[in-house]
């Protein structure tokens, strides 16, 4: 297996933003008469903007407009982004690997620029990106590949020789469509999502079997 270069999702893999996303699709459905719930956030997790508005639309038979009700969710995120999501356990460690390694990487994420751009500044190592796609680059949000299509793309890489690091079912999904070498690393929000097709389910960012698919001399 040649690891040419590697594609990282940003929410629930890098930071915890999920418990954020959570909150905000509480807030609007308790105003609608409704809860958030786990089944609902396992279909609008990875897909892009009215997208996903469009799934909560359809799973609680809301009379909504998917447009305002994307305006009234940013609104929300925006909010609770304030607050400042945590990152992931092992992030770090396993950017330093990275690092290390000399490999190419970046990040494609569903999430709107404008909010990437207000978490990558917390972090020392926004300058190390060899790219950023967001779901403002993609006409088709995750399950589909063209996110993960692109990234390849952007280091000039078969996708083959990809690695992809996803947290989610649908990312997964995406990432697999893609040809991509894909490490599924599930959070508490998605550990029982579907990641078949998957060369790896890690239990962290510091799991020794994905430390050493960057890193062959890594012994743990």
């Amino acid at each position: 297996m040649k690891i040419c270069g590697v594609a990282l999702d940003m929410d629930g893999l890098l930071f915890d933003t999920e418990k954020l996303y959570w909150a905000v699709g509480d807030e609007i459905l308790i105003r609608r008469g409704h809860r958030f719930s786990q089944p609902l956030q396992d279909r609008m997790m990875g897909r892009v903007g009215v997208a996903a508005m469009q799934q909560m639309i359809d799973f609680h038979s809301l009379d909504d407009d998917p447009v305002d009700l994307l305006a009234e969710s940013e609104q929300l995120y925006a909010v609770q982004l304030d607050k400042g999501p945590d990152p992931m356990p092992g992030l770090q460690q396993w950017i330093d690997t990275l690092k290390r390694s000399g490999l190419p990487f970046g990040l494609a994420t569903s999430s709107r620029r404008k909010f990437v751009d207000r978490i990558l500044p917390t972090v020392s190592w926004a300058g190390d990106l060899h790219f950023i796609l967001s779901g403002d680059d993609v006409t088709r949000g995750k399950p589909d590949p063209q996110i993960y299509q692109m990234a390849a793309d952007q280091m000039g890489i078969d996708p083959t020789t990809m690695l992809v690091l996803e947290d989610s079912g649908n990312g997964t999904a995406a990432a697999v469509a893609s040809g991509a070498v894909t490490v599924s690393v599930p959070s508490c929000h998605t550990k029982n999502q579907d990641f078949a097709g998957a060369h790896l389910v890690a239990d962290s960012l510091v799991d020794p079997r994905l430390l050493a698919l960057v890193d062959p001399d890594f012994r743990g």
